[in-house]
C-alpha cells in the first residue's frame, strides 16, 4: 500500500510540476501589455535601457555602451529585431526583446530617434601612436581600395554622423565599443541583414586596422549639427540589407 500511494504522490507531483512548467512558459511567451497611453508611457516602458545607456539613451564617451539618442530609427529598428532574432548577441539585450513584436520595437526605436540631447565634449587626446591614428584616418576618410575596404563617410556620411533611414553615424562612441562591435564582424560573431556588408568589409580588415579606426573616430569631435544626414550624395559602395527598396 505504501509504495503504491507514494507512486500515486509522486505522479500527481509530476503532473503539477509539468503545469507549473507551462503555465510560467505562457506567462513569459506573452509580453507585457503596454502601459495606458500618457504622455510618459513610453518613457516608462523603455526605463530599463537607461541603465547601461544613460540617461535617456544618451551616453557618454569614457563607458563600452553606444548612445542611442538621435541615431536614425530604421537603425535603432534593426538592432533590436537582430538581438531579438538571434544575429546579435548579448544576454541581457536579447533577454529583454525576445517575446515582443516588431510594432513594439519600432515605437521603443522611434522614441530614441526622436531624442535630441547634447552629445559630451570629446578630448582631443589619444594613446594611439599618430602611425596608428593615420591609418584610422585613412580608412574612415579614404578606405583601402587595394583591400576592397570602402572609406567610413561613403556609407555613414561625410559627417560620419550617420544618414537615414538605417546607417548610424560613428562619432560619439566608445572606442572600445567600436572596436569591439568590427572585431565582431571580423570573427562573424555579429551578423545583420542579409546582404550582411559589414561582415564582408569587417573580414577585409585586420585587429590592426580595427584599433586604428576606432582610435581615430573616438577622438573626432561632433559637428555642429550632429544630426543624420537626409540622403548620400551617391550609391553606396556594395548592396547591404536591411537598407530600404
Amino acid at each position: 500500500m505504501r509504495k503504491k500511494a507514494a507512486r500515486r504522490f509522486a505522479g500527481i507531483a509530476s503532473l503539477l510540476t509539468l503545469l507549473l512548467g507551462h503555465a510560467i512558459f505562457a506567462m513569459a511567451a506573452t509580453p507585457a501589455a503596454p502601459a495606458a497611453s500618457s504622455a510618459n508611457g513610453i518613457e516608462q516602458r523603455v526605463a530599463a535601457c537607461i541603465a547601461c545607456h544613460g540617461r535617456e539613451g544618451a551616453s557618454n564617451n569614457a563607458g563600452y555602451f553606444p548612445r542611442l539618442s538621435g541615431k536614425p530609427a530604421g537603425y535603432l529598428f534593426n538592432q533590436l529585431r537582430s538581438f531579438r532574432d538571434g544575429r546579435r548577441f548579448n544576454a541581457d539585450m536579447s533577454y529583454m526583446v525576445q517575446h515582443l513584436s516588431d510594432a513594439y520595437l519600432m515605437e521603443m526605436a522611434e522614441y530614441f530617434a526622436g531624442l535630441d540631447l547634447p552629445y559630451p565634449p570629446v578630448s582631443p587626446m589619444s594613446d594611439a601612436p599618430p602611425a596608428q591614428l593615420a591609418r584610422g584616418r585613412q580608412l574612415a576618410l579614404e578606405g583601402d581600395a587595394a583591400r576592397r575596404i570602402p572609406a567610413c563617410v561613403q556609407c555613414h556620411g561625410a559627417a560620419l554622423t550617420g544618414v537615414q533611414p538605417a546607417i548610424p553615424g560613428l562619432l560619439g562612441l566608445p572606442r572600445l565599443y567600436v572596436s569591439s562591435q568590427l572585431g565582431a564582424w571580423l570573427t562573424s560573431e555579429r551578423h545583420a541583414l542579409a546582404p550582411d556588408c559589414m561582415a564582408d568589409i569587417g573580414r577585409r580588415m585586420t585587429t590592426a586596422d580595427i584599433n586604428a579606426v576606432a582610435s581615430w573616430l573616438a577622438m573626432q569631435p561632433m559637428p555642429a549639427d550632429p544630426k543624420p544626414a537626409l540622403s548620400l550624395p551617391a550609391a553606396l559602395p556594395m548592396p547591404c540589407g536591411g537598407m530600404p527598396k
